[in-house]
């Protein structure tokens, strides 16, 4: 029975009730729409997000290659202790695709000494870049983008409707406001 009348409660706006004013109803609609806008756009939004990284991190997997790269410089020892893989800025030289010799700055594993041949990634056009996602990382990557722009898709029509709510209160304050003063002083008059 609870139930029922949990029911009839979150549906009162949509009855026929001589009590309902014309912005119960308005609310109603609001709610409505906004709920639809959430599932609907946000699965729209997500799924549109979450395709787009797939297919961005699928275009870097193709375009960027590991080449081996030669240490011009040391890499300083980190200073931490344990194996952390703290890595360091040192310059290295490596071959584009075009044949020609590049060096650059770039991070690589700390304490490694000039001459050292280390892996680096580079792009289509032969500049440095980091390693693309694997296929698993990118897939978890696009769900979490689409998730997000999902999420504040959500957020912005939410607060949206909370802001056209809140109006529809201020003017039925403004209303009751004006009742009471209608009203109000029939009250102070006593009954002999």
């Amino acid at each position: 029975m609870s139930g029922k009348r949990s029911t009839k409660r979150r549906l009162w706006r949509w009855r026929s009730n001589p009590l309902r004013r014309h912005d119960d109803i308005v609310e109603a609609w609001i709610l409505l729409v906004m709920w639809v806008v959430i599932l609907v756009g946000g699965a729209i939004l997500w799924t549109v997000t979450a395709r787009a990284a797939d297919q961005e991190f699928a275009w870097q997997r193709t375009d960027r290659h590991a080449v081996p790269a030669v240490l011009l410089t040391d890499a300083p020892q980190s200073t931490s202790t344990g194996n952390d893989g703290y890595r360091t800025p040192a310059k290295v030289r490596w071959t584009a695709p075009d044949g020609t010799t590049r060096t650059a700055h770039t991070l690589v594993p700390s304490g490694l000494r000039s001459g050292t041949t280390i892996t680096v990634w580079q792009d289509g056009r032969g500049a440095l870049s980091t390693q693309p996602p694997g296929p698993a990382e990118a897939g978890v990557e696009a769900v979490l983008f689409g998730g997000g722009a999902a999420s504040g898709f959500s957020g912005l029509v939410y607060a949206t409707a909370a802001l056209a709510r809140w109006r529809l209160d201020r003017r039925r304050y403004d209303q009751w406001g004006a009742e009471w003063d209608a009203i109000g002083p029939r009250w102070d008059q006593r009954t002999g």
